[in-house]
């Protein structure tokens, strides 16, 4: 630890299931740190729809983890454990935690912790690391993005789809993309997705059909599931993919499974949360190698639609619920607030 590390953290805790008024002010003991680990001062904090689910009740915390909700924050390394070498006190990163982002310090495995990119705010790198490990392990890992040259992202306008599209068309892939209004599909453009598709007015598939001469895309990255899961596989080509994050809409549905076997297709999905550290620890490696150039360049941007205050966390999932989002939410705390006024 270092001597000026205080014993003491404002958090926001989950008081009880349920609206975002459960969200709770509390002061607790900062945590305890492991070797392999960091503990961060926290400058920002990145809301993401796991966040939701768990106030609600609805998503389990994995043993072992923070019963605070937020999953990836930003600021600077004030302790290190034993066998966390990598880095040094006053490093700046961002981080993929396993919870207890929504407070003024968190603990993080040191592997989690990427470096904060050049030119970025702690709010803007703050909402890098959730989305940046899921699509990695879910579309290069996954998904074998070496063989796809087009690839169908729902949600274009929110957190997963806005960093998807920009990874996408960064590794020159034709990108389709749903969104809803004409702010939201204006902004998929301005991305640079090549069809954007209103799903509320159009329809998709018979879009994609009709675009590729029939021939389809080869990845799907879809987080709506019910009746878009047989949808997903009339757009996929021969040994197409289709790749589940969520099922806002349901996963329990009934599937016409012949097209899987007669265009021999790949359906697959995961949860990044319950990934053993391994595994964790190569994605970042791989981001650090692949992707942060990409950001640091400007190829690929942090996408932020509103920033509030951490102790404003139950506004910000009112307005996450709301949806009609333009990339992602992100939360300050004094220290980033601070950092940001050059206090």
């Amino acid at each position: 630890m270092t001597k000026d590390l205080k014993t003491q953290m404002t958090c926001l805790a989950i008081s009880e299931p349920g609206a975002p008024d459960v969200l709770a002010q509390q002061t607790r003991s900062i945590p305890e740190i492991r070797p392999g680990e960091v503990i961060i001062k926290v400058a920002a904090a990145g809301i993401n729809y796991p966040d939701i689910l768990q106030r609600q009740g609805r998503y389990a915390v994995p043993p072992g983890a923070s019963d605070l909700p937020g999953l990836e924050v930003a600021g600077t390394i004030a302790a290190i454990g034993e066998g966390a070498s990598k880095w040094q006190v006053g490093d700046k990163v961002c981080a993929l935690v396993p919870g207890g982002g929504y407070a003024t310090y968190c603990r993080a495995p040191a592997v989690q912790c990427l470096p904060v990119p050049n030119g970025l705010s702690m709010a803007e790198a703050a909402t890098l690391p959730e989305v940046y490990f899921t699509i990695w392990f879910n579309l290069a890992m996954q998904g074998d993005l070496r063989t796809v040259k087009r690839i169908l992202i729902h949600g274009g306008s929110g957190g997963i789809g806005s960093a998807a599209i920009q990874l996408a068309k960064a590794l020159d892939l034709t990108v389709f993309t749903t969104a809803s209004g004409k702010r939201s599909t204006a902004f998929c453009s301005e991305l640079g997705a090549d069809v954007v598709i209103d799903y509320k007015t159009q329809d998709f598939v018979d879009i994609i059909t009709k675009a590729t001469d029939g021939e389809g895309v080869d990845l799907v990255l879809d987080m709506v599931g019910g009746d878009y899961i047989q949808r997903n596989i009339a757009c996929l080509g021969q040994k197409g993919r289709l790749v589940n994050l969520y099922y806002l809409q349901g996963s329990t549905v009934e599937v016409d499974m012949m097209p899987v076997l007669v265009k021999n297709l790949v359906l697959t999905g995961s949860l990044l949360r319950p990934q053993p550290l391994d595994v964790k620890a190569r994605i970042g490696e791989e981001l650090i190698a692949n992707v942060w150039p990409l950001v640091e360049s400007g190829r690929i941007r942090a996408v932020v639609d509103t920033v509030f205050d951490l102790e404003d966390a139950a506004a910000a999932h009112t307005k996450m619920e709301a949806g009609g989002l333009s990339g992602k939410l992100a939360m300050l705390t004094q220290y980033g607030r601070d950092l940001r006024d050059g206090s």
